[in-house]
């Protein structure tokens, strides 16, 4: 019997992950992290109807919970950040900040200051006895791609009771529980941002600045209302559909020093792909997949749920350059590009830019 505390959401998952550990025999303890602390008034946040929830599932799970405050550590350590990549023209991912410094040390480290042996999550992730992060078993919903930056230290430490569960599965284990959020909807989106207009929220930390929407061809079609609002790839919202052959309009590129969105027509359009990308704060999981300076072949996402891309990787320290095997769509700077070698998730880098064939 392990002491281990379990981080609780309120979501089904988590729940589900500590339901698993008790019935192992465990000595198990729920906390619920409030990482925001809501300034708005006016805003629709779920925090407290979520942490109703987790006091709900552990009187049926039988075990003690209570709440744990880390909003000064998520302001300081996740969400500057994100303002800070926003103002840089690129696209955070501030989900897998949080599991860095949030959930897998901040939250590790009071697990341990409580005598726990071991911290829990619901993350549909599996670990191997040499510490390697694993793919969970339902492809649909494995989440190695956000815990890419943790290290072998921390995973020892964790336990991931639902990884190798399908989410079918963890619904029924409990529904025949009898837990209440058996049903309850999966959360999307940022996390604290919850169900407002990203826009809204954004303009209320940063100052928009507006500018003008150009064609590759240097055509001006419109205004933008700040490049902060608009990444590569996106289509909607542009407001310029009634220019050019009928066909959708699409970001390609932003030009932070002319403060200038370019838009070119056609989902397939060349400089939607790329060849290769630069990436930096580079890290491993474990052990480096190959020595600096070589090309590694490896497999790679640049973003969730997409399939894995062959990929040769050259890297010296924290900087790297991805060169793929085939053009890839959309490859946008401030998201993740995370290294795979079969089930086994090596670690990654944050895409700085991503070169567009001539």
């Amino acid at each position: 019997m392990m002491r281990v505390v379990v981080g609780l959401s309120g979501g089904v998952d988590s729940a589900v992950a500590a339901l698993l550990l008790k019935r192992a025999g465990h000595d198990v303890t729920g906390v619920f992290m409030k990482n925001w602390e809501e300034k708005d008034e006016n805003a629709i946040c779920t925090a407290e109807q979520d942490w109703k929830d987790v006091q709900a599932l552990c009187d049926v799970i039988g075990i003690p919970y209570y709440s744990v405050n880390f909003a000064k550590e998520y302001y300081d350590r996740v969400f500057l950040r994100f303002l800070e990549e926003y103002q840089a023209g690129r696209t955070p991912n501030p989900d897998v900040l949080c599991n860095k410094e949030i959930k897998f040390d901040a939250f590790l480290n009071f697990a341990a200051q409580i005598g726990a042996e071991k911290m829990a999550t619901g993350h549909f992730v599996q670990t191997n006895d040499q510490g390697d992060l694993l793919r969970g078993a339902d492809a649909a919903k494995d989440q190695s791609y956000f815990l890419y930056m943790l290290k072998r230290a921390q995973l020892q430490k964790s336990l991931f009771p639902v990884g190798h569960l399908t989410k079918k599965e963890v619904r029924g284990i409990a529904r025949q529980a009898n837990i209440p959020v058996f049903d309850k909807k999966d959360s999307t989106g940022i996390c604290f941002i919850g169900e407002r207009h990203f826009k809204d929220f954004l303009a209320g930390f940063l100052p928009a600045q507006p500018g003008q929407i150009i064609s590759v061809d240097g055509e001006i079609l419109g205004w933008h209302d700040g490049l902060m609002y608009y990444t590569l790839g996106q289509r909607r919202g542009l407001g310029i559909g009634g220019h050019g052959d009928g066909r959708s309009w699409f970001v390609v590129n932003k030009e932070l020093e002319r403060n200038v969105l370019i838009v070119a027509q056609g989902e397939d359009h060349p400089m939607l792909f790329s060849t290769q990308a630069q990436i930096e704060q580079v890290t491993w999981i474990g052990d480096p997949p190959g020595a600096q300076g070589s090309e590694i072949a490896l497999t790679a996402k640049f973003r969730y749920r997409q399939p894995d891309q062959d990929v040769l990787l050259t890297y010296r320290g924290e900087r790297g350059t991805v060169l793929f095997i085939r053009p890839q769509r959309a490859v946008t700077p401030g998201q993740s590009a995370v290294f795979y070698q079969g089930e086994v998730c090596l670690g990654g880098g944050i895409i700085t830019s991503a070169q567009v064939p001539q």
